[in-house]
């Protein structure tokens, strides 16, 4: 099992490095008023902290309300 992880971990970061190898070219992003310059691997990187984020605020949210409705069932 831990050569099955460590396998994974080996490929997945292969991989990754092949994707950012192949997205170094620069892009134009137009963000509200401002355009900026930069490359599409950091692009790629900050969409993915972006959505991450998001995910995990959304995430507690949503896990966070079962627990408030089973202390008031419980009081009652």
């Amino acid at each position: 099992m831990k050569k099955a992880k460590v396998i994974a971990i080996i490929v997945i970061s292969i991989l990754i490095l092949i994707i950012f190898w192949q997205n170094r070219g620069n892009v134009e992003a137009r963000l509200l008023l401002a355009t900026i310059t930069m490359p599409l691997v950091l692009l790629l990187i900050l969409v993915f902290l972006l959505g991450f984020v998001g995910g995990l605020i959304t995430a507690s949210h949503v896990l966070r309300r079962p627990k408030k409705a089973q202390a008031e069932q419980q009081k009652k």
